[in-house]
């Protein structure tokens, strides 16, 4: 009894310590990405990202994955579609219509689409409503981050983008759970989702007529910015996530994107030299009031 408590501690640290370092450096992709994206289109960073995590990870786990059966194949197509593809399309083309920090806090309310869909889906716990009350102040601090402005650089159209990414993240995250529960390798499943992801972004490549230009790859600041993303942000962190996922459930996990608005609005300001006017504060404010408020209620106490 004693040893498996112990065990289920570690099991929790071990996820709380996965899930905290992917959010600390999750925070900053979207610096990096608002900095490639004067060379590159949304789909040129998206692919270029994920194949170089997909190589990454054969590297680190040569060995195939062998699945047992087509709807095991589903799953993961499923999740490379909402995880890799249209999650990240979403995101890179919010960027180029708003702001960095806006997109950074709009994602953080991934966790309370995850506790609805979980109830929905996944049987997991109701959301009650503590958790009801801190959806509509996290939602109203988004709607006055995205017209409150008192700058004319800021489009709605990009925020709602933003919001469509956190809501098929959240899918995505309950995809994750369930491919968990095949108990295959962290690394060997998370390399199937990127084979998948890659391939649903071949059409909008084509689609959006896409030539490479082989002379942006000379300059050093969009190699180390692909790199990051690629290797880091991709290989790295999609595996400790997907094994947050695995040992804390999708609802506890996500909990931790709450942290992405404050190292995201950081690093924007120190980076990209974004102003943090009045507006973008109170919507910072009333959406971290609103995520803390539904993290605190019933429905983020269950898995």
């Amino acid at each position: 009894m004693e040893m498996t408590t112990m065990y289920k501690k570690s099991e929790s640290v071990h996820g709380h310590a996965a899930a905290l370092l992917t959010i600390l450096i999750w925070g900053v992709t979207f610096i990096s990405t608002k900095i490639l994206l004067t060379a590159f289109t949304p789909i040129e960073i998206l692919f270029i990202r994920f194949l170089i995590g997909y190589l990454a990870l054969w590297l680190v786990c040569p060995r195939r994955l062998v699945l047992k059966g087509f709807r095991q194949e589903g799953w993961f197509a499923a999740a490379g579609l909402c995880g890799i593809a249209l999650y990240y399309l979403l995101e890179n083309v919010a960027l180029t219509m708003t702001r960095a920090s806006n997109v950074g806090v709009i994602i953080s309310v991934a966790p309370l689409f995850t506790a609805l869909f979980s109830w929905l889906f996944l049987h997991g716990p109701r959301p009650g409503l503590p958790f009801l009350t801190g959806f509509v102040i996290a939602i109203t601090g988004v709607c006055l981050l995205g017209l409150g402005e008192s700058t004319m650089s800021v489009h709605p159209m990009g925020d709602l983008l933003a919001v469509a990414a956190a809501a098929v993240w959240a899918v995505y995250s309950m995809l994750t759970k369930v491919i968990g529960g095949f108990g295959y390798p962290v690394v060997q499943a998370t390399r199937r989702t990127f084979f998948y992801g890659l391939c649903f972004m071949l059409p909008a490549l084509f689609m959006m007529d896409t030539y490479p230009e082989l002379s942006r790859f000379s300059e050093p600041r969009y190699i180390v910015n692909l790199l990051f993303l690629g290797a880091g942000a991709s290989a790295l962190c999609f595996v400790t996530w997907n094994a947050a996922v695995r040992r804390l459930g999708p609802i506890q996990t996500s909990v931790y994107i709450y942290i992405v608005p404050v190292i995201t609005a950081t690093a924007s300001a120190l980076i990209l030299k974004e102003p943090v006017t009045a507006a973008s504060a109170g919507g910072i404010a009333l959406t971290l009031t609103g995520l803390f408020l539904s993290g605190r209620g019933g429905a983020e106490n269950g898995k």
